[in-house]
Formats: C-alpha cells, structure tokens, sequence
C-alpha cells in the first residue's frame, strides 16, 4: 500500500539528478525509496524491490547507525492534529493514536525527507520542540548589533547651550527589519527583529529616550532643536575624562517570531538590547573683543 509522503531538502535538493538512488527503512509505516526524481512510501516487505520506481532503485550497504541503518528519523506531534477526514489518519479516527510529522537524514546530508506518520503509541524519539528556543536560535544567527551612531561624533564641534542633534545611520543588523529562521526536527521559526527605542545615556546626567531613528541636521535648521531626538548641554566637558562626555546609545529590539512550518501557528515575541558608546567634547563659545 503506497502512503502520502512530500519530500523536501534543507539547503539543496533532495535528490540530485544522476545521484545514486536511495532508500529508507526506518521508523513506522516501512520505506522511503528515492530514484532520480521522486519518493514513494511503502508499507509492504522493507526488503522487497518497488517495481513501481521506474529509477530501478537499489537500498544502500551499510551505514552509520548501530543497526546499519544510514537514516536518521525525529518525529513531532503535529499541533493542531489532521481534521477527521484527513487522509493523515490511515482510517483511524482522531484519538486513536496520533499524527505525526517525521523527518529522516541520510548519513549527515542536509537533505532530508519529511511526511505525516500515523502511529498508535508515542515514538521513543518524538522531539519536543520549544519554539521560543528555535526563535533563539534565529535571532543568535541575526548578529543584531549597537546603535550606528552618525550624530554626535567623536570629531564633531559642540558647544554648550546649542541643540545637539542624534541620529543613526540605518541597516538589517543595527536598526532593522532583519529575519531569519532556524528549524529542528520538522519545525520551523521565522523571527523578525526591529529597533523600538534607543536610550541615550549622554554623560551629563541626562537620558534621552528616542522611539525613532532620529532626524539628520541640515544647516536650514539653524538653532532648531531636533524634531525628534535632540539634547542640549548646558554645562561643558572639561571636567570629564579625557575632556570628553561619554555618550551611550542603548538600542531595545523587539522580535516577533511566528512557527511557519510544523507547529500550528504559534507565535511570541522576544527583546534583546545593544549598546554603543562615543566621547564628545563640549565648548563653551568664545567671544573675542
């Protein structure tokens, strides 16, 4: 009897075009046989050829299990479950064992093959995935970054009682929108990080707090403060180390995760915060008589 199966591949295709065909024999339900260009599930004798495979298939010798097996299989219990007339449930009705997702590697192939699975009993290798760690996962491969300060400078000229603008320059690892995805045993998480604040720490006792990027100064502005993120000093630099005022730009990221394959829709939302720090100095005007 000939089951439903869909065959994926990781990074490359499942199956490369003149590659050797392989089969599968592991986990419930029989075997996975693979020619040049598509699978079959098939629950009859493991040992017996599938006529059916025009490839003219052929199992592979030995392997790297303790069994010989070269397949590696996980499972995850599909959440939700199949609806009752799903072909999923191989005739049984929902409550009469589960559904779940299997997924097998060949040797240490990235490809991989992946199919609902009906069984009666609980696997002894179901994965219990936690999304909330893959969605860690994805963002750990993000290398989301500080604040890219572009105002004020360490080589600007400031002076005391005139508005300072701040800003930041804007890209996937220092402000956002940046994504990625991280995957195990059939299920996958997208997340999605964006800066929603940066905390500016400015040295003097003050903390701006700026929901935006910032507005880059123009010399049409003049003595303007800034629309939206600016400070002004009032007092100089002279006192501070190195004659400088330290300025810290603190950036909150917030990341929404979303399971897009495997896990039923479930979603959350992660923070993560990164720093950046620049010395400026600060002058009073000079007037000369």
């Amino acid at each position: 009897m000939l089951t439903r199966t869909r065959a994926i591949a990781g990074l490359a295709a499942l199956v490369v075009l003149g590659a050797a065909p392989v089969a599968l024999a592991d986990g419930p339900g029989g075997d996975v046989e693979c020619g040049k260009f598509s699978c079959r599930v098939e629950a009859d004798d493991p040992g017996q050829a599938d006529s059916g495979n025009a490839a003219g298939d052929s199992k592979p010798q030995g392997g790297s299990g303790a069994s010989g097996d070269p397949w590696t299989c996980s499972y995850v219990l599909l959440s939700p479950q199949p609806p009752a007339d799903s072909l999923d449930w191989e005739g049984h009705l929902p409550g009469d064992g589960a559904v779940y997702e299997q997924t097998c590697r060949y040797l240490d192939s990235i490809n991989s093959i992946i199919r609902y699975q009906w069984l009666a009993d609980p696997p002894p290798t179901a994965v219990a995935v936690d999304p909330a760690v893959l969605a860690q996962q994805a963002v750990d491969t993000m290398k989301l970054a500080g604040p890219d300060v572009a105002s004020p400078r360490p080589a600007g000229t400031y002076l005391v009682g005139m508005p300072m603008w701040m800003w930041v320059n804007q890209s996937p690892t220092t402000y956002g929108p940046n994504t990625a995805s991280a995957s195990v045993g059939g299920v996958t998480v997208t997340a999605t990080a964006n800066v929603s604040k940066i905390v500016w720490s400015m040295g003097d006792g003050t903390v701006v707090t700026c929901t935006g990027p910032g507005t880059p100064y123009t010399a049409a502005a003049g003595k303007a403060d800034s629309p939206s993120c600016g400070h002004t000093y009032t007092r100089t630099s002279a006192n501070q180390a190195g004659g400088r005022y330290r300025v810290t730009a603190t950036s909150t990221w917030s990341i929404d995760w979303l399971v897009t394959t495997g896990g039923g829709g479930q979603a959350g939302q992660l923070t993560e915060t990164r720093e950046a720090q620049v010395q400026i100095p600060l002058t009073e005007l000079q007037v000369l008589n």
